[in-house]
Order: structure tokens, then sequence, then C-alpha cells
């Protein structure tokens, strides 16, 4: 199948590179694929939106009936000790934490928004279909993706509801699968997109949806934390919103460089919603939702090169979330945009299959790009601890506007972060009480997450040995821990330790993919239509 232009993901980047297309160009065909069941099925986000870039694309999104009903209300930011928390007054809040004139959103149901308006616009979107491999011409550049096999056994083995991938071939492919993308590494690799870069770090965010008693209930209300249950030397905090319908979206982020290997950013959200200032949120409340997804946090010093003969990466497939303001839907849905423009005139030119040089030209003069320099040094900063980073980067914006003389650098990938075990403080975390902390099995059943139980596995290990051999050994396999849906886990059925991988419970969050300290293990797409069905996430 031959299109113009082919979107790999139904996230916010994707779908607007698709509309921004056909507005400039309804002739132009466009073709957008997602491995979800349906467009915003793996969406999960915060989320507060800044309209900014929305209004860009439709200036009359409040009359179309965009799903941004919620204007904030409130911001507070606490800084949590184990029994107590102090509120920061909101005077002395960088700019990048006040939310005046944004809306708490549901990200996923934004992009089903989205989806309808790209399919009112004539884009054709296949959901359901994982691209599984990029295509290349005889020349080496990217000519397009095939969707993967369906009706595969786990023995890869042809089954009678086998169906055969397509080849669903463009003049231009635009990558937009959201953090750590499977084909988007592939590119990095294959066109050292990376190179001169500082390497990507990331943090896992882990989320829960709850309808509270509407007497509990603050529409437009954003609470951040920092602190407890963190130790000050490592990254993370909170979020609360408070949006329509009695819902409240409840979150906890935790960087990926942290060094403890008996660290669980699972249970240390399960223990954050114990706080005295925070558990009141929920007394007599009803968890409706769980899911948890990595997110790419490295920022500009982290951005590799965009385009490549025949492709470019968009929005959380090229990490340009912003997080200083934990803010990614905004920048994502410019990115598209600017990619499509890009595109648009390359086609109207007669071209195809080049490298699209004005995509990174013109968001190197966009506002987007403004603010992503002003955040560079959030997440340096923060590296260095709470305390220390807080202070330093509150000078950072406060006194030089985010325009401070220097640029920090990341120094380390997150996977060579941790320390061996016996260097390490095991973590007692407390068992779950079932009504506001819950074990991870459960949770995965709030994400009505799904996979054919007889197709291969998807995540592969480069080599079976080094789970037990090294991971064990070294640093008593972490994937048990860092892993939010109970996938890894060590066997010893009365002999020697093995790891079994219970593939069927993955909510695609690719924390493993980023974390494994060998690197051992690879992330690959599962058959389309698998994975979580996130709603109103």
């Amino acid at each position: 199948m031959q299109y113009d232009v082919l979107v790999v993901g139904g996230g916010p980047a994707g779908l607007a590179a698709a509309i921004r297309l056909k507005q400039l160009s309804p002739e132009t065909s466009v073709c957008l694929i997602e491995k979800g069941s349906e467009i915003g099925a793996h969406i999960l986000s915060g989320a507060v939106m800044d309209p900014r870039a929305i209004t860009e694309l439709f200036p009359d999104w409040k009359d179309k009936g965009a799903p941004l009903g919620v204007p904030v209300s409130e911001d507070r930011f606490l800084f949590l000790t184990e029994k107590g928390a102090s509120r920061t007054p909101n005077w002395m809040l960088p700019g990048c934490f006040r939310n005046h004139g944004n809306y708490v959103i549901s990200l996923g149901n934004v992009c089903r928004w989205l989806g309808q308006q790209a399919e009112s616009l004539g884009v054709e979107i296949f959901a359901g279909f994982a691209g599984a491999e990029v295509l290349y011409d005889d020349k080496g550049a990217v000519r397009g993706v095939a969707t993967g096999d369906m009706g595969v056994n786990r023995k890869g083995e042809k089954t009678d509801a086998f169906q055969p991938g397509v080849e669903l071939l463009a003049k231009y492919t635009f990558f937009a699968e959201g953090c750590r993308g499977h084909l988007g590494r592939q590119l990095e690799a294959r066109f050292k997109l990376r190179e001169g870069v500082d390497p990507q770090v990331y943090g896992i965010g882990l989320k829960e949806l709850w309808e509270v008693k509407p007497e509990l209930h603050r529409p437009g209300l954003v609470v951040h934390t920092a602190g407890w249950p963190l130790a000050s030397d490592t990254y993370g905090g909170s979020f609360l919103y408070h949006f329509e319908n009695n819902l409240v979206a409840v979150g906890f982020v935790v960087g990926l460089a942290y060094t403890n290997p008996y660290l669980s950013p699972y249970e240390e959200f399960q223990r954050y919603k114990t706080h005295p200032a925070i558990r009141g949120f929920f007394e007599g409340g009803k968890r409706i939702a769980y899911g948890a997804r990595a997110i790419a946090a490295g920022g500009l010093q982290s951005l590799p090169r965009l385009v490549f003969p025949g492709g470019c990466l968009l929005g959380d497939d090229a990490g340009l979330l912003n997080a200083s303001r934990i803010k990614g839907s905004h920048s994502a849905i410019k990115s598209g945009m600017v990619a499509a423009e890009a595109a648009h005139a390359a086609l109207q030119a007669g071209r195809g299959g080049d490298t699209l040089a004005a995509y990174p030209e013109a968001l190197g003069t966009s506002w987007l790009f403004d603010e992503l320099h002003r955040a560079r040094n959030f997440k340096p900063w923060m590296a260095k601890g709470l305390y220390v980073g807080s202070l330093m980067f509150g000078i950072d914006q406060i006194v030089f506007g985010g325009k401070a003389p220097w640029t920090l650098r990341h120094a380390h990938a997150d996977h060579e972060t941790l320390k061996r075990k016996g260097d390490a403080k095991p973590i007692a975390y407390p068992k779950p009480d079932g009504k506001l902390t819950f074990d991870r099995l459960t949770s995965v059943s709030f994400s009505n997450t799904n996979h054919a139980e007889d197709q291969p596995v998807h995540l592969t290990l480069r080599d079976a040995s080094v789970p037990v051999d090294v991971n064990l050994a070294l640093y008593d396999a972490p994937e048990q821990r860092y892993c939010p849906a109970g996938v890894y886990e060590i066997v010893r059925d009365g002999g020697a330790p093995r790891l079994q991988i219970n593939a069927q419970n993955c909510v695609h969050c690719k924390t493993c993919d980023i974390k494994d300290p060998t690197q051992n293990i690879v992330w690959v797409v599962p058959e389309g239509g698998g994975g979580p069905n996130y709603s109103s996430m």
C-alpha cells in the first residue's frame, strides 16, 4: 500500500502531523497505524495540557468539542517528609510549576478526539496494527514499514488465524511511537542519530484514576509533591489532578537513574498514597484504572538528530518532553505540525525519500525550542539531589530566566547507575491494604491488559543466561522490582533459579528495555491490538 506520508503511532504527535498534512493539502494521502486496539488505548499521561499547540492546530477547538473542559483552578506544591508536608508559596514557584491557563485532561480522550478529526479530514487510520519492521530502499533510505504478522504461536508456527503483515510504503515516514520507540531505537542506531549528544535519561510514571466522593472533589486542583517516600538523592515526585465527574488522576514519577537495586517504583507509589497530606483525597473513593509508562526526560542535551533519508522522529520518540513542566503533549503536537509542514513543502516540490532538513530547522526557531532551552538544566540539577537541585534550579529559572550561561550534561545512561546488591540497603515495603494500596497483579487487572497467550514472547533476551548469572548474582534481579506489572519473576521450582517472563502482564511501559543493567532485555512489538486498553487515562 503506497501513500505520500505514513505515520507510525496514534499519540498526539502522530495525529497532529496527520491532521496538519490534510489541512495543508487535502489531496495528500496519509496513513496512520496504531498498535493499540483503538486510538487512545495505549495513551497514558498525567495530564495537564498547555493548550498553545492545539490552539495552533485547531483555533476553534472549543467549538469543535475538544475534551479540554476543566481549566486549572489552583496550584499546590508540597515538600513531603514521612509525617509532614510544607507548601511552597505560589509566588516562590518557578514559572514551570504554574498552570494558570492550562487544562486538566485525559490525554487518551484528547487523542480519541484528534483521531476523529483526522478521519474527518481523510486520514486513513488503522488501529491494531503494529509497526514491526522498518523497510529501506536500495540506497538505504526509509521507504515505509511492515506491520507484524498475526496468528503466529509461541513456537513461531502459523495458526489457522494467521494473517501476514502488510508493507506500507510512503515518500516520507513519521515515527511517533512514544517514549523508547521500538523502531525509533533501531533508526537511532542505523543512522547514528545519537552521535555527539548526551545519553537519553528517563523516568517511569505510574498512574491511577480514582472516583472520589463529591465533597472531596476540587475541579481543576493541581497538586505536585517532592520528597518522601523517596530518599533525597533519588529523583522523583507525584502529581494529583482533579478533573471532571469526581475523577482524580494520581501518579508518581521515579527517575530511572536511581541507584538502589532494591527500589521498586510501584511500591514507592503505593506508599506515597498513605501520606497524611495525601490519603484524605481518596477517603471513601474507588480506584477505577491503573497504568504505567516511561517518559524521556533528557531534554535538549539528549535530543537526537531528528531526520534521516525518508523519515523523521516526532514527539517522545525523539524525547521532546519538558520534564520541568511535567508536560509533553503540547510539544508532541507542535513537533508533528512542524514536521508536517516540512513534508508538505517537499511533496509540493515533487520530492520524496530525502532528508527533511526543514523540520529541525523550523523546530529550532520555534517557541518549543525556546521552552526546552530554558528547561535544559532541570534534570541535571535535580540529579544532584532534591534540596541542592531545587535551590539551583530555582536560581536558574528565577535569576537567569532559564538562560544561564551554562548547560549541564547527563553523564550516564540509566542502565549504568545501579549499585551492586552488597553495596545497597534492602527496602521493606508495607503490605497493601486492598483499599488505598494494592498489589501489582491486582493493579494490572485495572489496566485492561490482554495479549494472546500463545503468541511469541515480545520481551526478548539477547542471552538467556544473563538474568541469573549476572542480574540475580550482582543486583538481586532488579527486574522483579522495576517492572510495574509483575512481568519478571525469579522462580526456583525446588532447583536452580530461572527467570520467568509473564509477558501477558506487560503494559508496554518500556522500563525493562531502559533499566536492565546489561541491556539484555529487548522489547519488541507484540501482535497488534495487544497490551493495555486504557480508558480516560
